[in-house]
């Protein structure tokens, strides 16, 4: 008896066991395959939709000026700072230009002496013009009263001789009037030539724009090519990006586009193509998009990253679905729709991508509601019931 007892508790207890596993495989199953999924629910609208390219890049001025000095000196003034915007020929830095100054006025010195001894040697000229004139007509009377045998031979010699001289001094006061004059003109050059440094004391702006950085302070030392201030031009900002080489046969210039800065992503502004790069990167396939930005934030810095959507096409009135809700199965992709309570599968057409949205060209219609999981890890099938929050 004891051993038939011990029999039936021990199948007793298999079976139990065997019971509440089967219990528990069908509530799982029925907890997979048919208990209610909390959805997420997107009611269909016809609306625009604009194909788009993505790029990444940053803002750039395509006219750009490192500011710097022509000659060696120390900084007196630098008269502008980060963010000003300057005129064309605007002040900008003065160096030290005492120096500069002494020299100017000892070689203008140099020239009103030259002018003066100038003035001098003309005088001299004068006079030696004078002498021979005279001597001139005084060897034209000794010639003839010679001719007359009224004179001596002595005479005559004498007056040849003054003349000779006169002739001489003529020549001699010409040619000091000629290395004056030479002397002058370097007189001058050097003039010109200690203004043009002292004028090149004073930085001025090449063209209109924008002091975007300062890297000298007044007592800094500088010298030719030494960087003092950066200018761009505000005309034509643009942001280079990155764009994938697959693209490069459909982006043209003056296509639309939207640039969205990363210090505020959720605004966008206008712009358009530019430019294209002719050379790809040979590591990540991509070249350069110049996108010219139309419009600037409030508060915006050039290097400053950015986000550019180029345009390439444009519907008006198509039906849109989000791309979260689609879904690629083997049989194509799709999406899940509300029937009445249950996940109902459609597979469907595409048309243009945008960046969020997606056009269906075919197997939906406005006012259908599509679903996903509320839970991303969780996925739905075709007739699960499914709930909204």
């Amino acid at each position: 008896m004891g051993t038939i007892w011990s029999r039936i508790r021990r199948w007793s207890g298999r079976f139990i066991k065997f019971a509440l596993v089967v219990v528990v495989t069908v509530g799982l199953i029925y907890w997979m395959r048919f208990a209610p999924v909390s959805v997420i629910e997107f009611r269909l609208e016809r609306g625009p939709i604009a194909a788009e390219v993505l790029g990444t890049g940053t803002l750039e001025a395509r006219v750009s000026a490192t500011i710097s000095p022509k000659i060696s000196g120390r900084i007196d003034e630098v008269i502008v700072d980060q963010g000003d915007q300057v005129s064309d020929g605007d002040l900008l830095v003065r160096l030290d230009d005492e120096e500069l100054q002494q020299q100017v006025a000892i070689a203008q010195a140099n020239v009103d002496a030259n002018v003066a001894a100038i003035v001098r040697l003309k005088t001299d000229k004068n006079r030696g013009a004078a002498v021979f004139e005279q001597a001139q007509k005084s060897h034209r009377r000794t010639v003839v009263l010679a001719e007359r045998n009224a004179t001596t031979e002595e005479d005559v010699d004498k007056a040849t001789e003054t003349l000779a001289l006169a002739v001489v001094g003529v020549s001699r006061a010409e040619a000091a009037i000629m290395e004056g004059q030479k002397e002058l003109v370097t007189a001058e050059k050097t003039l010109e030539y200690h203004r043009a440094r002292l004028q090149d004391t004073k930085i001025k702006a090449p063209f209109a724009g924008m002091i975007v950085k300062r890297v000298r302070e007044p007592g800094d030392v500088v010298v030719p090519g030494s960087p003092i201030l950066t200018l761009i031009s505000t005309d034509e900002l643009w942001v280079s990006a990155w764009v994938d080489e697959t693209e490069m046969a459909n982006i043209q210039p003056e296509l639309t586009a939207r640039v969205l800065f990363r210090s505020q992503p959720s605004d966008s502004y206008p712009g358009k193509v530019v430019r294209l790069g002719r050379e790809a990167d040979r590591e990540t396939r991509e070249f350069i998009v110049d996108v010219g930005v139309l419009e600037l934030p409030k508060n915006w810095a050039v290097g400053q990253r950015a986000e550019v959507y180029i345009e390439m096409a444009r519907k008006q009135d198509v039906i849109l679905i989000p791309s979260q809700f689609l879904v690629r199965r083997n049989d194509g992709v799709g999406t899940y729709v509300n029937d009445n309570g249950h996940a109902m599968w459609k597979l469907v057409e595409l048309g243009l991508r945008g960046s969020e949205m997606v056009e269906v060209t075919q197997g939906l219609e406005a006012g259908e509601t599509v679903v996903i999981p509320s839970d991303l890890k969780k996925s739905l099938s075709d007739g699960r019931k499914i709930v909204t929050p």
